[in-house]
């Protein structure tokens, strides 16, 4: 009987590469498929939205539950006892005429607001393109936004005051005399929506300017060589890419309008019919004890603010805009 010798070699005891590749993937990947499939995975997000959101829901939400409730009652802001009336707060605004003559005086900042857009826009599409000392004049527009407002309130009472830095100025291109700026309430308004031009055009430059920037160079490049100029460019290209950016500008430069407080408060403190509604709510609530009143003007404020931008959000839509 013959035995056949067997020529196959020993049978080795190291795995194969591929092998041992898969083990070291499996080992690899085992703990995150586990992950995958525990049932903590599908609440790690709200634990990580907690905290905010408990923020959110104490510090707005239940100031706004609180203050729709005051304004259904007669509080003064002292007194323990809230008795309900109704709607009387609301009555009173609306058929008391100095309540509501305050939101004329808005008028007066919306024009304001549309002037420093446009003076804004202007700028901004005059920076995006190579000029000198460009840097210069960004951080010259932007400056303004920077300081405080009471701190701007009280460096241009000294120059609206009679004799002050206007005058003097004027009385060099010989316009002489002195002019009480914050004793009309025509100029006085005037002034302070100029005001507002000075300190609230660098934020609109910077969102405009920012929008501008983020459009691709090479549709520049090809309306160059089809012979566009600044004008043709600045339409067909800028105009309807930073659509969205003028929209929210306008819906800043509305509510804004309507909120107005530090620069009329710290100038002329709402004399003169220089009070905004804010002034006026804030001297309804801290001045006169009325409290519930000055929460139904607030309400009425948020009301306005909100139909404002719906209204604005249905005229001009924010479609998405693709120029590529």
């Amino acid at each position: 009987m013959t035995h056949t010798t067997s020529t196959a070699p020993p049978a080795s005891h190291e795995p194969p590469p591929a092998a041992a590749a898969r083990r070291r993937t499996k080992r690899r990947t085992g703990p995150a498929r586990s992950w995958r499939d525990h049932p903590l995975r599908r609440i790690t997000p709200w634990l990580f939205l907690l905290a905010p959101l408990a923020l959110l829901v104490t510090f707005t939400y239940v100031p706004v539950a609180n203050m729709i409730y005051y304004s259904f009652t007669d509080w003064d802001g002292v007194s323990p006892d809230r008795n309900f009336t109704g709607v009387e707060n609301y009555t009173q605004l609306f058929t008391r005429p100095e309540l509501f003559r305050v939101f004329f005086v808005s008028f007066y900042y919306l024009a304001a607001s549309a002037v420093q857009i446009v003076i804004a826009l202007y700028f901004a599409t005059v920076l995006s393109f190579d000029l000198r000392f460009r840097n210069l004049f960004k951080g010259i527009l932007f400056f303004p936004y920077l300081i405080n407002g009471v701190a701007i309130g009280f460096v241009f009472l000294y120059f609206f005051q009679d004799g002050g830095t206007l005058d003097s100025i004027l009385s060099w291109f010989g316009v002489g005399g002195d002019h009480a700026w914050l004793g009309d309430p025509e100029s006085a308004n005037t002034s302070l929506a100029g005001v507002s031009v000075w300190r609230f055009t660098g934020l609109n430059f910077v969102l405009f300017l920012g929008a501008i920037q983020s459009i691709p160079g090479e549709l520049y490049e090809a309306a160059q060589l089809d012979g566009a100029g600044r004008w043709q460019q600045f339409r067909h290209i800028i105009a309807p890419s930073i659509k969205p950016v003028l929209s929210l500008s306008v819906i800043l430069a509305i509510s804004g309008s309507l909120a107005v407080f530090e620069i009329p408060y710290i100038m002329t403190g709402g004399a003169t019919d220089t009070s905004t509604f804010v002034i006026q709510t804030v001297k309804l609530a801290f001045q006169f004890n009325k409290t519930g009143l000055a929460s139904a003007s607030a309400v009425v404020l948020l009301l306005i603010i909100l139909l404002v931008t719906w209204i604005q959000r249905r005229i001009v839509p924010d479609d998405k805009v693709d120029l590529v």
